[in-house]
């Protein structure tokens, strides 16, 4: 056999070919999300004011935060590739995110419920909005990138 298809013990571990597209992904995450903050920081002030206006910024601004977050947190935890506790670093980073929103969502909705400063169907529509926008954003810049088939070296 050849000496590619046995890799040596002390070559570093690449970093995953998909590491790029996830950083595209938070690129555009954060552009879309600033556009939709705008528009529904103007929306909400047209349709109910100031209250309208915090609305849609928390909303958008709480939804493109958390599903920016799961990229995000996948991306920070391929920086431990190299190391020999690289998939438990992965696994606990990215579970950890989650548990994170999860609390902040919580603690979000039980603050931000009887604030009459916030207009809260302004805010569920901004978080709706991020979501589909989100998802949305995902299939195009996936769709659009070349991840070879054959990428990663395994090791045995």
């Amino acid at each position: 056999m050849s000496d590619l298809a046995q890799p040596n013990e002390t070559d570093p571990r690449p970093m995953p070919s998909s590491q790029p597209v996830l950083l595209r992904a938070l690129r555009w995450g954060l552009v879309v999300t600033a556009a939709l903050i705008v528009i529904f920081a103007v929306i909400g002030y047209l349709a109910s004011g100031q209250p309208g206006l915090w609305g849609g910024v928390i909303g958008t601004a709480l939804g493109g935060l958390f599903l920016m977050m799961t990229v995000g947190s996948i991306a920070f935890a391929n920086r431990f590739i190299e190391r020999d506790f690289y998939i438990t670093a992965f696994f606990g980073i990215v579970l950890g995110s989650w548990v994170f929103k999860f609390i902040v969502f919580i603690v979000a909705v039980v603050l931000l419920r009887d604030a009459e400063w916030l207009d809260t169907r302004v805010m569920f529509f901004g978080v709706i909005a991020s979501v589909i926008a989100s998802l949305v954003l995902d299939v195009v810049v996936i769709s659009r990138s070349r991840i070879p088939i054959i990428s990663d070296i395994r090791r045995s």
